[in-house]
């Protein structure tokens, strides 16, 4: 099992990712069968294509954004992040704001993602 400085890393390495805005960039931190669910309500995305599928969308579909993992709670092999993310899309400013749990393979791959936030913790414009 990592210890929870290589949880932190693996983090540190996914926002340094998600920031590249390079969907192929994030999707390798990921297992070759990862679940991703974004927000955790939507269907699941099954596999490291489909997560690649799903940042290259967001890409495609903003012009920018800054994601910020606020603080980071480690607990066994999984990791709970309190993030925000800030996304200009056609000159609109919006800002996400929840949580996001991991769990971290053995190879320090994450296996599974699940994003938490609804409609109350979306801000547009501001």
């Amino acid at each position: 099992m990592l210890t929870s400085d290589e949880l932190r890393s693996r983090i540190g390495d996914y926002v340094e990712a998600v920031n590249s805005r390079q969907a192929d960039r994030v999707a390798a931190l990921f297992a070759e069968d990862a679940v991703m669910a974004d927000p955790a309500s939507n269907p699941a995305k099954v596999g490291r294509s489909a997560v690649e599928a799903f940042f290259a969308d967001g890409i495609g579909a903003s012009d920018s954004w800054t994601f910020s993992a606020e603080r980071v709670h480690t607990c066994a092999d999984q990791v709970a992040v309190d993030f925000r993310i800030d996304v200009v899309t056609g000159g609109s400013e919006m800002t996400i704001q929840g949580i996001e749990v991991f769990v971290v393979g053995e190879d320090g791959r994450f296996t599974s993602v699940h994003a938490y936030w609804d409609e109350a913790d979306l801000t547009i414009g501001q």
